[in-house]
Order: C-alpha cells, then sequence, then structure tokens
C-alpha cells in the first residue's frame, strides 16, 4: 500500500480543463477547474491585464501546434500498413500507483473519472467525498454550481425572494449546505457544532457570501436545541438556534456534525437554514433530513429517496 497514490485533486481525463478527486481507492464527484485553467482567466497584476492577455495568446498558439502535430502523427500511422495494431485501454485496474508517473499522480491508463458517479438521481444529495447521501425534499432543487463550493440543496429557484433590507440579493425559504471539517476546525463534533453555528447563522441571516447586507442583520439568538445525535450509525452533535433578524420572520438554524462514513472518518458538518413565518419550512423537517442520511450503497438510498419527504 505504500505505492498508492495518495487522495488528491489530479486532471479529469473524462472533463479536459478540470480536476477531479481521487480519494486514495476511487474517483469521487467533486470537480473543479483545472490550475492551468484558472490562472488564464485571472488578469496580470498592474498591467491591467495586458499580460495576461499575451500569456493566453501564447498558450493558445502552443496548443493549436500541438494539436496539430497530434494530427498529422496519427494521420501517418493510420496510412502505415506496417505500423502497431491499436490496443484497448485497461480497465482491470482499480487504482493507479505510483509506478504509473514519475511523481505519484494517476498515469494515462488509470482509471478514467466516470461522470455517472456523480449521483444524477434529482432525488437524492450525493456527496462521494464523505460517503453519504442526503435525501432531497418534494420542491427542493440540487445546486450544481454553489458559489462556495460546497454541496448545496434549497428550496425551488422559482420561490426564491430579495432578501429583507436588500434589492439586489436573493433568499431561498430553505438551504441545506455540507462541507468537511477542515484544519481550523476543533477536533470533536460536539466542538466543531458550537463554533459553526456562529458562522451558519452569519451566512443564513447577517450577510451572503459576497458581503451583502440580508435579513438586516441578526439582532438576537436562542438555542433551542443541543446534545448527541445518531447519523448514519455514527455519533455526531447538533445546535439549533433560533434567530431574531432586523427586517423579515428571522428564522431557524442547525449545525450538525458526525463523522465520514469513509476514509480517515474526517467531521462531515451539514448546515440546516430554514424561513421562520407563514411561508418559511417546518422546523421539523431538519430532524426528518438528518434521519434520511445514509452511507453510499444503503439500502434505503434507492427508489426516489426525496420524494418521501415532503417540506
Amino acid at each position: 500500500m505504500s505505492n498508492a497514490t495518495p487522495p488528491g485533486w489530479y486532471p479529469d481525463t473524462a472533463a479536459p480543463g478540470n480536476e477531479r478527486w481521487w480519494d486514495g481507492a476511487g474517483w469521487t464527484a467533486h470537480t473543479r477547474p483545472s490550475a492551468t485553467v484558472i490562472q488564464r482567466s485571472v488578469p496580470g497584476r498592474g498591467d491591467g491585464g495586458a499580460g495576461a492577455s499575451a500569456a493566453r495568446t501564447v498558450a493558445l498558439v502552443a496548443t493549436g501546434v500541438a494539436v496539430v502535430v497530434v494530427a498529422v502523427t496519427g494521420a501517418m500511422l493510420l496510412n502505415r500498413g506496417d505500423g502497431p495494431e491499436p490496443t484497448a485501454p485497461r480497465s482491470d485496474r482499480s487504482a493507479p500507483s505510483s509506478a504509473d508517473t514519475a511523481d505519484g499522480a494517476p498515469g494515462d491508463d488509470s482509471p478514467s473519472p466516470d461522470p455517472s458517479a456523480a449521483g444524477e438521481d434529482p432525488d437524492v444529495l450525493v456527496d462521494q467525498l464523505n460517503g453519504i447521501t442526503l435525501p432531497i425534499p418534494d420542491g427542493w432543487e440540487r445546486v450544481e454550481h454553489p458559489v462556495d463550493e460546497m454541496l448545496t440543496m434549497r428550496t425551488a429557484d422559482s420561490e426564491a425572494y430579495y432578501c429583507p433590507g436588500t434589492s439586489s440579493a436573493l433568499c431561498y425559504h430553505g438551504t441545506v449546505t455540507v462541507r468537511t471539517a477542515g484544519g481550523t476546525d476543533p477536533a470533536t463534533p460536539e466542538a466543531i457544532a458550537k463554533k459553526d453555528i456562529v458562522a451558519a447563522a452569519d451566512r443564513a441571516y447577517e450577510e451572503d457570501i459576497i458581503g451583502r447586507p440580508i435579513h438586516g442583520g441578526i439582532m438576537s439568538h436562542r438555542q433551542i436545541a443541543a446534545g448527541p445525535v445518531s447519523v448514519a450509525g455514527r455519533t455526531g452533535y447538533q445546535v439549533r438556534w433560533r434567530v431574531v433578524t432586523g427586517k423579515g420572520p428571522g428564522g431557524y438554524v442547525q449545525s450538525l456534525v458526525f463523522p465520514s462514513a469513509v476514509g480517515s472518518e474526517s467531521p462531515v458538518v451539514v448546515r440546516y437554514a430554514f424561513d421562520a413565518g407563514p411561508d418559511g419550512v417546518p422546523l421539523a423537517l431538519m430532524d426528518t433530513l438528518t434521519k434520511g442520511i445514509r452511507p453510499i450503497g444503503d439500502s434505503g438510498t434507492g427508489g426516489g429517496v426525496g420524494s418521501s419527504v415532503a417540506p
């Protein structure tokens, strides 16, 4: 196992220009633009973007030359009667090893990421990195490209509204996000939940992700629940607040933390934000969603889980 490729971001051969997360045993559903693509899209500093434009031009020319060379070489090989017979890609390997490449990254014959692994079931939110699924309630939608890069589901776009106190920021009656605890988080689920609830409340009812004030800010909060909870057969911890805002009905926020179902069992943080008031989401749905969290592959994750979860 000492030669196994460590977890990390590697080029996604199924989607050029992207990278996909390798968890040490298999490809996951988590992707991101590759670093080279991101660098080409950022203007140069101090030169009004001219440096970046030049760099993009050089990169495009170099790429074009490379494509021409490959095309000509391929045509020559096809026209040679004594050339080697084409070989099928290897599919008998379950994981890349450091022998594939000099730097230990998956080589050309490593297993290609399967886009179907991203979890296309509209009733289930799949977190491949942490090995869990969450049921998507009726009337909710998965967010395909969340700005904060956290797995997200929320009430339908058709029910979005301008946040109280602003005419430019959109709010949703219910939002649930999933992230993996990082190096700056405390060590235990209880400590993480007690710290994260503050950030969860601020993100939902104080400022949006780009710093615009929403809901007139948080005026006060009251803790209405806290304690251990069983999630997907593992012991976690949750903290729930009732938040009073300067404008609008306010709402409820919750931070739920529990060990991942795979790998090193890193803590998983699930944030809930439900509006209060007549247009809000029933508070009981928080508990229903928590009970619906399952390990990937569990029999309870199939057959349209979300269809039985109503807001």
